[in-house]
Formats: C-alpha cells, sequence, structure tokens
C-alpha cells in the first residue's frame, strides 16, 4: 500500500515536471516575439565622437524604427573600453543591455594584468559589423615610394628606426609591432596621445612611419602630407586599388580593426536570433554599406559561433605579438 502511494507521488511529480517544462517552450518563444517591449541600451565603450560611438548611434536609430523601441546610446568612456564591457558583463542576460566590442576589447587581454572579465567568454557575441584595415604612411621626404622600396629600407639602413602611433596599446602601436617580428627589424615606439598628434609628429618628421586608421590617413595622403605606402588588409582596397596591400611584400602580415555587437553572457536563443537577424539585414543594406565605405571601412555580418571563434582567434593572435615582441604597456 505504502508503495502505491509513493509511487503516486513520483507520477504526480514528473507530471507537473513536464507540465513546466511544456510550458517553458512557449514562454520563451512569448518572450522572443514580444522583445523587445520596453526600452533597450546600447553601451559603447568610448565617449561621444569617434568610431564605436557613430556606429552605436547609426545601429540605434535602425533599431529603433524596427523595433518601434527607444534604444538608448550609453556611453561608458574611459580605461580602453574596461568599464563598458565590465557594465555589460555584469547586466541581466534579457537582450535589453547590448553592447559595441572593437579590437580594443580583445586586445586588452594581451596588455592588462588581471583583466576583470574574459572578452569573450563573459559575453555573447551576436555579429560583427565592420572591419577597417590601416594604412602605412610616411613624410613624403621619405626615400620608400613602394611597399617593396619600404621593407627593404627597414631591412638595410644604418640608422636608428621610429615609428608612431595613437597611443599604447592601440592598433597602430600593435601593427608596428607585428612589421618588426615579420619583417625581423627593430624599429622603436614612439606613442602620441592621439590619431592627430601622432600625424602631426610624422608630417613634422618626429618619426620615421605610422600605421594609421584610413580615414584620417587618406585625408592628409589626398592632401599631399603624407604618402601612401601600404594598406594592412589582407588584399587591396576596391576604392584605392593603386595602393598594395603589406601582404603583398610580406605574406602573412594582416591588421583589421573590427567593430561588433555582443549581449552579456547566456543570451536566451531565441533572443540571440531575433537580435542578430534585425542587426545582419540592416548591416547588409546598401544604406549602410555606403556609409561604413566613407569611413574607410567594409561591412562586415557573421552567425554568433563564427564572431565567437573570431574574437578568441584576435585574443590569440595579440598575446602572441606582444610576448614575442616583449612590447612594453
Amino acid at each position: 500500500m505504502q508503495n502505491m502511494r509513493n509511487n503516486s507521488r513520483l507520477v504526480k511529480g514528473f507530471t507537473v515536471i513536464l507540465a513546466a517544462l511544456g510550458l517553458a517552450i512557449p514562454l520563451a518563444q512569448s518572450q522572443a516575439a514580444d522583445f523587445p517591449s520596453r526600452p533597450v541600451r546600447i553601451i559603447t565603450p568610448a565617449a561621444p565622437g569617434g568610431t564605436t560611438d557613430f556606429l552605436a548611434r547609426l545601429l540605434a536609430g535602425h533599431l529603433n524604427k524596427v523595433w518601434n523601441q527607444q534604444v538608448i546610446v550609453d556611453n561608458r568612456g574611459s580605461a580602453s573600453g574596461v568599464n563598458g564591457a565590465e557594465i555589460t558583463k555584469d547586466s541581466l542576460p534579457d537582450g535589453y543591455t547590448l553592447f559595441i566590442p572593437y579590437h580594443q576589447h580583445t586586445v586588452n587581454a594581451a596588455i592588462i594584468p588581471k583583466l576583470p572579465y574574459h572578452p569573450v567568454n563573459d559575453f555573447t557575441p551576436i555579429s560583427q559589423m565592420t572591419a577597417a584595415g590601416l594604412l602605412l604612411v610616411v613624410n613624403p621626404s621619405h626615400p620608400a615610394k613602394t611597399a617593396k622600396d619600404f621593407v627593404q629600407w627597414t631591412k638595410t639602413t644604418k640608422e636608428p628606426i621610429n615609428f608612431g602611433s595613437a597611443g599604447i596599446g592601440s592598433g597602430g602601436h600593435l601593427a608596428g609591432e607585428l612589421y618588426n617580428l615579420m619583417a625581423g627589424i627593430k624599429s622603436q615606439h614612439i606613442p602620441y596621445k592621439g590619431t592627430g598628434p601622432a600625424a602631426v609628429g610624422l608630417i613634422t618628421g618626429e618619426y620615421h612611419y605610422n600605421f594609421m586608421g584610413l580615414a584620417g590617413a587618406f585625408t592628409h595622403v589626398r592632401s599631399g602630407k603624407l604618402r601612401g605606402i601600404a594598406v594592412s588588409n589582407p588584399k587591396r582596397l576596391s576604392n584605392a586599388p593603386d595602393i598594395p596591400a603589406m601582404n603583398e611584400v610580406l605574406p602573412g602580415f594582416e591588421v583589421v580593426g573590427w567593430y561588433g555587437v555582443a549581449a552579456p553572457a547566456k543570451l536566451p536563443k531565441l533572443i540571440l536570433t531575433k537580435i542578430h537577424g534585425d542587426i545582419a539585414a540592416y548591416v547588409k543594406s546598401a544604406e549602410f554599406a555606403k556609409i561604413a565605405d566613407s569611413n574607410g571601412s567594409e561591412p562586415v555580418t557573421n552567425s554568433p559561433e563564427v564572431f565567437r571563434q573570431f574574437m578568441l582567434d584576435d585574443m590569440k593572435k595579440w598575446a602572441d605579438v606582444v610576448k614575442r615582441s616583449g612590447a612594453k604597456f
């Protein structure tokens, strides 16, 4: 008799569990279908102005129309993007907090001791948005006229070589360290407080070369203040076909900055799928392509799985460069 009562309790228990599981799926589907039902914030780990903020506001404007819901840009600049990333990591994974990670996000793992989060595992990568290389520029008085000339000059010149960048840990800094390793040379890094001062320093002849952001670099090249030698993209740019990729004369050399969208870790699959679809549709649009091209970048959209692996690979690449180069930060 006792066994019959126990069995009855077990059956009822299983029935409740199965019913709960059965209800969980429709509930999750309903939440995804209703998303978003309140304002969404996009954390950008940078101050107003600049590429990160610009992309965040573009995306916010688009999603506001698609979702018919307010999408707010929350600027959290400082500490090389660490503050914004940490706030995102600690937010609820419900889709109402998004984040704009960019190349500094993965570089930080290589240059900041005891980073308070893992750049990939503590987030849900959603999609990449853009990719943009750098332009190797020199002063017009520099003897190198071509990429081949430049590589030859760095390997044979007897004078001490130096390169400048927008600051320690910047894309230009790491590109210069990567060039040192791949070309087998020793060039001293000279950090400046931003892209503008670094450009002025090269124009006035304070150092030899700089791997500079495309938009700003092309402005100085078109004005005749600097000479463009090579892009750091894996291949030539469609809007500057006469400038070779450094990869053509130094096989394997590639430095591409990127921007994307992420969320806190463990974002529900159905909400992730919805957000990814709406972002991907915008990145693939002619409107976004035109805007990206005007800023010297290319639209890129990929799956959350591919974006996750891309970020992991980027972390590994720069950790290796920092370790092998002995760069000090």
